[in-house]
């Protein structure tokens, strides 16, 4: 069993910056991959960037360039550094931690992030 929680969500202007981080109560060395989802209202969960155990990166063709994922071994946490936010950034984000053999999923219980226009 993993806890995650996650911190750093708020009210931001378009353009600003926000800096979520998601504390494990596991070693994340141990995790797969660790990645950071979204939903805004009346839409489905979307991906938007995960790393991998070694350190391999992918991102919604939505944020990048504008958002950086990043894994602290050492601290069991995972963080999303998000610049130039835009209105349509607008959600509540959930940090996820995926073992893949079996495959089993843990979720936080998500942050919101608003970003007004």
């Amino acid at each position: 069993q993993v806890q995650l929680v996650e911190s750093g969500g708020g009210l931001v202007q378009a353009g600003g910056s926000l800096r979520l981080s998601c504390a494990a109560s596991a070693n994340i060395f141990s995790i797969d991959i660790m990645g950071w989802y979204r939903q805004a209202p009346g839409k489905q969960r979307e991906l938007v960037a995960l790393i991998t155990r070694g350190g391999t990166t992918n991102y919604a063709d939505s944020v990048k360039g504008r958002f950086t994922i990043s894994r602290d071994n050492a601290k069991n946490t995972v963080c999303l550094q998000m610049n130039s936010l835009k209105p349509e950034d607008t959600a509540v984000y959930y940090c996820n931690a995926r073992f893949t053999l079996p495959t089993i999923n843990y979720w936080g219980q998500g942050t919101q992030v608003t970003v007004s226009s």
